[in-house]
């Protein structure tokens, strides 16, 4: 029905060398706030920081303090890691050896070192991405071994690879960008649709106070996947109806 939407990851991943393109992209993840996965080799844990400083004429960068604390024991240790973020469905990631200097300034802690030589930029999103009307958003649950109960929430928008999320309040303290949450189910309307999702974004908003979520489906079964590809297309539909009607 929508194999196209399976090509996402069709697109070719570029590796950017040059200091300014390096440092435009990184500016990206910094100005937009864009959280950023960390995972130190031969450790699973995975941490969560932010790009706080990119310096173009010194080559150098500055990471916030990592979430979980352990992070920075690796740091101390000199481990390498690898930092992975996305900013409107481009995921960018870079090696560093692992030669970060710990600095504090009015209570706030921070890593700077040198630019990467090097960053993938992989343009991810060649899926359709199917918006849901406010009046018709779908109830959802995420749950795991990871949470104490689930959260219940809304479905924003969905594609064949993952979808936005809405949840009222600051739940972002419960959530870890990286993990992996066995238990999303989704009720649409021709029946719940349940699979593991991972948390890819997270975001509050302070102003509406509420959550908003991106999450991947993890490992889908080819009848969730059908189950999914079905719902993409019954909005696709739907959009195109009223395109349709808006031109009369």
């Amino acid at each position: 029905m929508l194999n196209a939407l399976n090509a996402e990851d069709a697109p070719q991943p570029k590796v950017l060398t040059t200091p300014l393109e390096i440092a435009g992209t990184l500016r990206l993840l910094q100005e937009s706030h864009d959280p950023l996965i960390i995972t130190f080799h031969e450790r699973n844990q995975r941490f969560q920081s932010y790009l706080v400083d990119v310096d173009r004429e010194r080559k150098s960068l500055a990471l916030d303090e990592m979430i979980p604390h352990d992070g920075e024991r690796y740091l101390k240790n000199g481990e390498a890691f690898r930092v992975e973020g996305f900013h409107d469905g481009v995921r960018i990631a870079w090696e560093s050896n692992g030669t970060l200097t710990l600095s504090e300034k009015d209570g706030q802690r921070s890593y700077y070192g040198s630019m990467p030589d090097e960053v993938v930029y992989h343009q991810r999103r060649n899926a359709f991405r199917a918006a849901l009307k406010l009046t018709q958003l779908v109830s959802v649950d995420l749950g795991g071994e990871k949470l104490k109960s689930p959260i219940s929430g809304k479905l924003l928008d969905i594609s064949a690879t993952g979808c936005k999320l809405r949840f009222d309040g600051d739940i972002s303290m419960h959530l870890q960008l990286g993990q992996v949450y066995e238990r999303f189910i989704a009720a649409l309307p021709f029946g719940n649709m349940s699979t593991a999702v991972e948390l890819r974004h997270l975001h509050f908003e302070e102003k509406i106070d509420t959550t908003f979520a991106g999450v991947r489906f993890h490992n889908m079964s080819g009848l969730v996947q059908r189950q999914v590809e079905r719902f993409v297309y019954q909005l696709q539909r739907e959009a195109r109806r009223l395109d349709q009607d808006d031109d009369l």
